[in-house]
């Protein structure tokens, strides 16, 4: 189930979101920082493979 729910998130939104956090200077006890944004893009062919197999997966476990 949770690789379905999985395929069919990564269909609907295309993708995901993240924050990356860098500490570029530090002088003395001060630090520079910068929080980034970043975008990982989930190809369709991955939300459906994921959506297959999980399928599958749940009818294999069926027929046992």
């Amino acid at each position: 189930m949770v690789l379905i729910v999985a395929g069919i998130l990564a269909l609907i939104y295309g993708g995901f979101t993240y924050k990356k956090e860098t500490h570029d200077a530090s002088i003395g006890g001060i630090q520079i920082g910068f929080t980034e944004k970043k975008r990982m893009d989930v190809p369709v062919w991955a939300g459906v493979a994921l959506i297959v197999v999980g399928g599958g997966l749940l009818i294999a476990d069926k027929k046992k």
